[in-house]
């Protein structure tokens, strides 16, 4: 039986048949193999879509047409031989379509070259065609076909434009501009991260149920099927492989922010109140600090009062070094009525009156509603005093208590 062949070099996984087991495959077997594989002239085989760790699906159709097992070939090449590798291909891609924009915009200039020099002859344009009249009906037909060349030849300049966008944005790729964008740097570090501690908590679980096994216990997958060594120990091969690329990423990705000076800013000297250059934003002023994010109101271009969040990697310098301490006065006394209103037309969806106030939270119980009004003193049955904190809200100058992620407003 034939094995599914794993590119270590592509991360594809390749499918070699013989032309009588292909012509033996039924309709529906030929495309279940299209919709996972494409045939490659070059290896003279079906080689996946989808690359590691993707493959999940790739796999399952070659089951389905009697492959088993996986046969590894070729040497993983590390991250930064795989970017390598891309930007040679981008740069290569990006030639041939410069080439590619070159040819149409010289195919354009050709067929607009007979019309344009007609340009100033306004005679050629004006003049009336004479039925029947044989010289008439000959200058009108070649004054046609100038016309529909000329049409060609923008759409030639339509391609040219094409090809040029497409050479612009290999040449992009071809750059790896991103490997010194801080941002860029920082999120792909915090997905890293985020892999390998997932990684690292399949491989404890891998080897619990392996010794669970070896002990003697039967374990039930969550098809129904019963776990074996062999299968546990081929999961645990393969998830120690995956664990290791995530690593090499890491690696990577740490090594270009270290070229790059680091990420300079935390929540040591990060302080709300600070005026901040932000990338993409210009200045801002940070209304929060926490151990990972902040967040930061825009105070230049058209997007001033906009409130968003993001990490440290976003600050590029320090405007101004002036800490706000942040003094949140309570607005709501004993007896006033707060509502949570329906978003279409702003009716009273629910109501709760204050019951008790401190310096920095009340205490609120719900009330009846009637005919969209809200009933004092009148609680409903079963509602209980709930102990909401004043707070601020990050993206408004909103100050008052939150109902879940309702904010609730004086009636």
């Amino acid at each position: 039986m034939n094995q599914i062949i794993k590119n270590l070099e592509t991360g594809k996984l390749e499918l070699h048949f013989e032309k009588t087991e292909y012509a033996a495959l039924t309709d529906s077997q030929k495309a279940d193999l299209k919709s996972a594989y494409l045939w490659s002239n070059y290896g003279k085989c079906w080689v996946s879509r989808a690359k590691e760790p993707n493959t999940y699906r790739a796999e399952r159709v070659a089951e389905k047409l009697g492959f088993s097992g996986i046969e590894k070939t070729g040497e993983r090449l590390t991250y930064a031989e795989q970017l390598e590798r891309k930007a040679e291909k981008a740069e290569a891609r990006a030639d041939r379509y410069e080439e590619y924009a070159a040819n149409a915009a010289q195919r354009g200039n050709a067929l607009q070259k007979p019309l344009e020099s007609m340009r100033g002859d306004i005679a050629f344009f004006t003049q009336p065609i004479i039925a029947g009249h044989s010289g008439s009906q000959a200058f009108a037909r070649r004054r046609e076909r100038m016309y529909a060349q000329y049409g060609r030849g923008i759409e030639e300049h339509k391609k040219s434009a094409y090809y040029q966008e497409r050479a612009a944005t290999a040449r992009e790729t071809a750059g790896n501009a991103k490997l010194k964008d801080r941002v860029y740097l920082d999120n792909r570090i915090k997905e890293c991260n985020k892999s390998l501690r997932d990684l690292q908590k399949s491989i404890v679980a891998i080897e619990e149920n392996i010794y669970k096994l070896q002990q003697g216990e039967e374990i039930k997958s969550w098809n129904g099927s019963y776990l074996t060594i062999n299968g546990q120990e081929s999961r645990l091969e393969e998830t120690l492989d995956r664990y290791e690329v995530w690593q090499d990423k890491l690696n990577f990705f740490e090594d270009c922010m270290n070229s790059i000076g680091g990420v300079s800013f935390s929540k040591e000297n990060i302080k709300v109140g600070y005026i901040v250059e932000v990338a993409r934003w210009g200045n801002c002023e940070i209304t929060s600090a926490g151990p990972v994010n902040v967040t930061y109101k825009i105070l230049a271009d058209w997007a001033t009062g906009g409130c968003l969040t993001d990490s440290y990697a976003a600050i590029v310098s320090i405007i101004k070094a002036q800490e706000k301490k942040s003094a949140i006065d309570n607005p709501f006394n004993v007896g006033d009525i707060v509502t949570k209103n329906r978003m279409g037309d702003d009716s009273v969806y629910r109501a709760y009156q204050v019951i008790k106030a401190t310096e920095k939270s009340v205490q609120i119980q719900e009330i009846s509603v009637t005919n969209g009004t809200p009933q004092p003193n009148e609680f409903t049955l079963g509602s209980k005093p709930m102990l909401r904190k004043i707070t601020k809200s990050k993206f408004s100058d909103f100050v008052g208590i939150y109902d879940g992620d309702w904010q609730l407003h004086k009636f």
